[in-house]
This record gives structure tokens, C-alpha cells and sequence, in this order.
């Protein structure tokens, strides 16, 4: 997989407020990004609110590990000007831009270019990747010809609040289930996001849930990203964090479990030179072996001790 950064929970952080900023660093997401999109009025899209991006950035510790930054999308003025400006800044400390509301592989093929040229210029030591939003009907439709466009690319995200406008659905609220909706309106959408990351190596992404005073629907929503193979989720809130680092993470049991299904079946073909086995009732195979690898890959990133 091209993307192996821990990102169960991802907090959303506006650019325009450094109390909140000041807060984030401390919070213990796997991935912080500050938001120079939605969260920043236009008429407050300038240097001005980039610079505390940069400040935030360089100046600060930050216990999460991964640290992004969320620019306005390639059909805008500001675009350009998001870009080179946090990275001439703030390369040391800047691990992806995120873009948002991708159509097409264009709009990644111009960050691609635009973060070369930046990188050959400023003699980086690191190359900065990028995280693709997919947040509308064209963005669907062109999603396999997204997710291999470039080799930057470490995750595509769902976009719900306004995949929601722009395909008319009757919804108020970022990111929460119809339960007037016979099944789920959204599993259609996060399969497809997950087939094509995973087609291409890539880590998918569920975006928000706005309620963020109501912990037992965002573990429903989450649960069922979850259920997918989705990596992680986006985290507005404090109390959302920990929610996406337990959702995300195998439960201690589950992580147990695979080890011992990954050591039954090394000595079977290790030691018995079997290419089946049975393991605590049930028959295990190559197959069994990969299902478990996943899960113990992830148990070990989360930093689960083995008994």
C-alpha cells in the first residue's frame, strides 16, 4: 500500500482561529488538518490567514503525526496561491495538501506539477502527498481515473456534506443516515470510494459527522465505514477522536485472534506442508491468512501489545 500513515481519526482544524489551532496540537488525532476551505470566509482567504497556517505549523509540537493542510479547490482564485504559499512556508513541517472537490484527474495532475516544481525550487528533502476529496457526482464517476493519476496520492476521502447538495438530497445534516432511507444512502458511494483506493494502494477516508454532542450516531456511522475496510474517519470534535481511534482500531480479541491465525497457518505450510488447516473449528487457507494479516496490521499500528 502506497499510504501507510496511521489515520483512524483526522480533526478538521478552521486556519482562521489560533485558539483552535493552539488546542489541536495537543489533541491526540493521527492526523491534524487545517482547513483553508470551508472553514475560512472568502473575504478572509488571503496571506494573511495562510500565515497562521504556516505559524501553526513550524512553531507549534503537534502530537499528531501526520499534519495537512486543507487548500481551496483547483476552481478557484486561491488555489494556486494555497499551495505555494504554505509550502514555501512550511515544508519541513507539512506532510499532504489536501484537495477538495476533485472532478477529474486534471485537478490532480495541476497539484502534482505545482508541488514539483515547488520541491525541485526549494530543495526538499521530503516529498509532500497528496489527500484527494470526492465530493460530488463527476468526482463518482471519475473516481478509478482520480485515484491513479498521480503516486502522491495517500488517501481519498468521501465528502458527504456536499456530495449531499449536489445531488439534491434532502439532508441538513453533514453526514448522518436517512433512516427513512431503506438501507444506507451512502453505501453505494463509500464502495466505490474503497474499491478504487484500494485498486491504486490507497488508504479511504469517511468524512464528517456534524452532530457532534451525539457519540451514538457518529459510532453508527463510523461503524458502518468501518465494517467496509475504511481506514479512518474525520473527527470534529475532542470527544470524536478517541470514538475514531477505537472504531478503527481491531478490538483486543480480533487483534489476538489473527496473530494466532497467522501462526497456525506459517506452521501448516512452514512446518506441516499443508496449504489448509483447521484452526479453533474452522478451515483456514491463504485466504484466511491475508483477512488476518489485515487485521493484525492494523492491531500493530494502533500499538496493540500481543499476549
Amino acid at each position: 500500500m502506497t499510504a501507510t500513515r496511521l489515520r483512524r481519526s483526522c480533526l478538521a482544524v478552521p486556519a482562521s482561529s489560533q485558539k483552535m489551532l493552539a488546542k489541536a496540537a495537543t489533541l491526540p488525532a493521527d492526523q491534524v488538518f487545517i482547513d483553508l476551505e470551508d472553514a475560512v470566509a472568502p473575504l478572509e482567504k488571503n496571506d494573511a490567514s495562510r500565515q497562521n497556517v504556516v505559524d501553526a505549523l513550524v512553531g507549534t509540537d503537534w502530537v499528531a503525526k501526520t499534519k495537512v493542510v486543507r487548500v481551496n479547490d483547483t476552481r478557484t482564485p486561491w488555489c494556486f496561491r494555497d499551495i505555494t504559499y504554505i509550502v514555501e512556508g512550511a515544508a519541513p513541517a507539512l506532510d499532504c495538501i489536501m484537495l477538495p472537490k476533485v472532478e477529474a484527474a486534471a485537478d490532480v495532475h495541476f497539484a502534482d506539477q505545482l508541488l514539483s516544481q515547488l520541491e525541485q525550487e526549494l530543495s526538499l528533502e521530503h516529498r509532500i502527498g497528496l489527500e484527494v476529496q470526492i465530493e460530488g457526482p463527476r468526482g463518482l464517476m471519475n473516481v478509478e481515473q482520480i485515484a491513479g493519476a498521480s503516486d502522491r496520492i495517500e488517501t481519498l476521502i468521501f465528502g458527504p456534506g456536499d456530495f449531499s447538495a449536489a445531488i439534491g438530497m434532502p439532508q441538513l445534516t453533514v453526514g448522518a443516515i436517512d433512516t427513512g432511507y431503506p438501507g444506507d444512502q451512502w453505501h453505494y458511494v463509500l464502495w466505490r470510494i474503497l474499491i478504487a483506493a484500494r485498486a491504486f494502494g490507497l488508504q479511504a477516508i469517511d468524512g464528517p459527522y456534524a452532530q457532534i454532542r451525539d457519540p451514538v450516531g457518529f459510532r453508527e456511522v463510523a461503524g458502518r465505514a468501518r465494517a467496509l475496510g475504511f481506514d479512518g474517519k474525520w473527527a470534529l470534535h475532542p470527544d470524536q477522536i478517541e470514538l475514531c481511534n477505537e472504531l478503527f482500531s481491531p478490538g483486543a480479541d480480533e487483534y489476538q485472534r489473527a496473530e494466532r491465525i497467522l501462526d497456525a497457518y506459517a506452521k501448516a505450510t512452514d512446518t506441516d506442508r499443508l496449504g489448509a488447516v483447521m484452526f479453533e473449528g474452522e478451515m483456514i487457507d491463504e485466504a484466511s491468512r491475508k483477512m488476518a494479516e489485515t487485521v493484525a496490521a492494523r492491531g500493530r499500528a494502533a500499538g496493540i501489545q500481543r499476549r
